[in-house]
């Protein structure tokens, strides 16, 4: 098996108008994913972040560069190899949850198997282990408009994961929950990973966020990549300037811990 599952590079979106003074998304950007990492991709609003998460599935296409996962180029597939890919390889879950509010939880969690032409049988078993996976056992009949939102997003998770693909996408799945809650999903999400050991790639403007979920991250700026490594690489080495006020806050807390405060900034 292949460590590297995801392997992007020098890609780039609305590039050709750059000239005409539009903002560039996305500037040749190249990193690569292991097998079952979380990586992060950290970075302001405008950033283009949520653009480059896009590109990954082709629901953006790119103006230059490749995607290759498991081998396969994803931006040379036509029209019947995206769809493909896009069932079988790849799930996302979005900020917003997207529910279809008339189907209560175990149809929504379903319902992509039920456009694959998967049997009710199967559908509903596959459905009510991912379910009982992301804490809603019990839940099943309710439907989006009885829960809150952690819940919904619980069922956002549980649709995604019942397609089994290798890659999960998150672009800020946890952005618009209150605090406490944000946390006790990233908790889910933590655990969860134990188990099921996808390859996550995670969006997020939360710093907090990205240290405590991710593997390795990446800080992202007007459409690239200022930095990449592991949190606490970052925190201790930051690239430059922005890095290093982005992270200070951290930084300090790193640096006192560890006794060293007469190399706080």
């Amino acid at each position: 098996m292949n460590e590297e599952n995801i392997d992007l590079n020098d890609l780039a979106a609305l590039e050709q108008l750059e000239a005409n003074g539009a903002v560039v998304a996305v500037r040749n950007v190249s990193f690569r994913v292991k097998r079952g990492e979380v990586f992060v991709i950290m970075g302001l609003s405008g950033s283009g972040k949520s653009t480059l998460i896009r590109c990954l599935l082709r629901l953006i296409e790119p103006t230059s560069g490749q995607v290759i996962v498991d081998g396969e180029d994803v931006t040379a597939m036509d029209e019947k190899q995206l769809i493909q890919f896009r069932r079988n390889k790849v799930a996302m879950v979005f900020q917003h949850y997207g529910l279809l509010p008339h189907r209560n939880v175990l149809e929504n969690v379903a319902f992509g198997l039920k456009l694959r032409g998967v049997s009710r049988e199967e559908r509903e078993e596959r459905a009510l282990k991912a379910i009982e996976q992301v804490g809603l056992k019990g839940w099943e009949k309710y439907y989006p408009g009885s829960l809150s939102g952690g819940m919904q997003q619980r069922v956002g998770i549980a649709r995604a994961l019942v397609q089994d693909p290798d890659i999960l996408l998150m672009d800020e799945p946890f952005s618009s929950l209150d605090p406490l809650i944000r946390r006790e999903m990233q908790d889910e999400l933590l655990k969860l990973q134990e188990s099921v050991k996808k390859t996550i790639i995670f969006v997020t403007h939360d710093l907090n966020e990205a240290l405590r979920l991710g593997d390795r991250m990446a800080v992202m700026r007007e459409g690239v990549f200022v930095q990449v490594g592991k949190p606490q690489d970052i925190i201790i080495k930051p690239a430059d300037e922005y890095v290093r006020r982005f992270v200070q806050d951290e930084r300090r807390m790193a640096l006192v811990a560890a006794g060293n405060r007469k190399a706080l900034p």
